[in-house]
């Protein structure tokens, strides 16, 4: 069923970004796969610039000692552009809201993942905290129910990435779990240490999905959906940035009007199924 609120996300234009079904499923998924975001050579100069950074030699593969390694915040050319294409930002104005989020102007993190057996136990289930970050005990970061600090959680395939290729597993409809879970904490939320105190089982059921596509697909995510990284058991190196995109104004759960971007309009189904 398709709400009412999606006119208002629908924007008077031919070709918009995401349909309405596209946004349906967004709300009931957590999340909305977009196909040639930005382009292969955007994402063959990020790759050359990577490269680099890793310190590996892509034709030496005895270079290429650990299973990830983590590069983080790139302003170059090819990173703005891949952030900030117009099919991208149309797809913002529709799930955030128009004028509700911050442009970016770098790109990160970057979880570089080699082809490997050795796990750096870095694979569980989680969701992307939002704020706590002064904090120096990562596991003490917070998230609260209206997702402070967070608009998006983004997936940036800068290479192409099948099933072998280490793909981020998501549980589909996993963020509607974790709205149930912070709503009676408040504003002040609950720690990552918190949430994940059970294992997130409240999600152990959901179905599993991978984020599969070529270089130049960005996903698109609800800032409570539980995803987690996995073993990379391809050939070649895995490049992918996992962003947030960052809310211009504080998201709401109580709009007079009624006009939920939605972000909101996910956790406030959840959180009235109750």
């Amino acid at each position: 069923m398709i709400h009412a609120f999606l006119r208002d996300f629908m924007p008077n234009q031919s070709d918009p970004a995401l349909s309405a079904d596209d946004i349906a499923a967004f709300v009931r998924d957590g999340f909305i796969r977009i196909d040639e975001a930005f382009g292969e050579d955007t994402a063959v100069q990020a790759r050359e610039i990577l490269w680099e950074a890793t310190g590996c030699d892509p034709d030496d593969r005895s270079t290429w000692t650990r299973p990830v390694v983590r590069l983080d915040q790139f302003s170059h050319a090819p990173f703005r552009e891949a952030a900030n294409t117009p099919k991208l930002c149309a797809a913002f104005d529709q799930l955030v809201g128009a004028g509700r989020w911050c442009p970016r102007g770098t790109l990160g993190t970057f979880p570089i993942r080699f082809p490997s057996q050795e796990s750096v136990g870095d694979d569980g289930w989680h969701i992307d905290v939002s704020f706590g970050y002064e904090h120096p005990d990562f596991m003490e970061w917070r998230a609260n129910v209206s997702s402070k600090g967070r608009a998006l959680l983004m997936l940036f395939l800068f290479s192409d990435v099948g099933v072998d290729d280490a793909p981020t597993r998501i549980r589909v409809g996993s963020h509607a779990d974790i709205a149930r879970q912070l709503a009676p904490a408040g504003e002040a939320g609950l720690t990552l240490r918190e949430l994940a105190a059970d294992g997130f089982a409240s999600s152990a059921e959901r179905r599993e999905e991978l984020a599969l596509g070529n270089a130049g697909t960005v996903y698109l995510c609800h800032p409570f959906l539980v995803h987690a990284a996995q073993l990379h058991r391809g050939i070649a190196p895995r490049f992918m940035a996992q962003p947030p995109l960052m809310p211009r104004e504080p998201l709401s759960l109580h709009r007079k009007d009624g006009g939920y971007s939605p972000v909101e309009q996910a956790i406030v189904d959840a959180i009235s199924d109750e």
